[in-house]
């Protein structure tokens, strides 16, 4: 069996490699767009996967951040995640792995509250809930966000806030490591990083 390994090159002195993780081939492209098109002073590599482990044949460049991407509407989506996760070296679940939640936009309901739909009611037309994917990310003790990927607004806030935490995790934000990171989001009461 095959682990992702943090590789021993030393990073780029301002490149910040992440890898996100998922079987929404076309949502993963538009969030590593948006990712791109966001003003950073690193320069931003993002690679896409389905499914780890990644092929041993190629030359994969340093990995600082590794984000699976889970959506509501597809239990192969969360088994895939699952089973991904056996493939990737312990030492990445110290501040070096998060969790994101996308697919609510699909659900057929009507039009509620300030963003134009209603939590409470987008949940019970998932495949899996909410909690399990909250109970994922405690069990790794990773970092959890939320994001419906199809909204451009919220895809462009989401891209934000990865390319931060992307930054942190290369060691690109002086003063912060990823332990620092993790250490501020575990105290927090919310595990969805707003204040990123």
């Amino acid at each position: 069996m095959s682990v992702l390994r943090p590789l021993d090159k030393q990073p780029g002195l301002n490149t910040a490699t992440i890898l996100l993780v998922g079987t929404e081939d076309a949502l993963l492209q538009q969030l590593a767009d948006s990712m791109l098109k966001e003003d950073c002073a690193s320069e931003l590599k993002v690679h896409l996967a389905r499914s780890l482990p990644l092929p041993s044949n190629v030359n994969r460049p340093r990995i600082d951040l590794i984000v699976f991407v889970v959506n509501l509407h597809s239990k192969y989506s969360l088994r895939n995640v699952e089973e991904s996760l056996h493939h990737v070296d312990t030492t990445f679940f110290l501040g070096k792995v998060g969790f994101l939640i996308t697919g609510a936009a699909k659900a057929d309901i009507p039009a509620r509250g300030p963003h134009g739909f209603s939590a409470a009611g987008r949940e019970g037309h998932c495949s899996i809930h909410r909690n399990t994917v909250v109970r994922l990310a405690r069990t790794y003790r990773s970092p959890l966000l939320f994001c419906d990927l199809e909204v451009e607004g919220f895809r462009a806030a989401v891209a934000q806030r990865l390319v931060r935490m992307l930054q942190i995790c290369a060691g690109h934000v002086p003063g912060v490591s990823a332990l620092n990171l993790l250490s501020l989001l575990r105290s927090s009461e919310n595990p969805a990083l707003e204040d990123v």
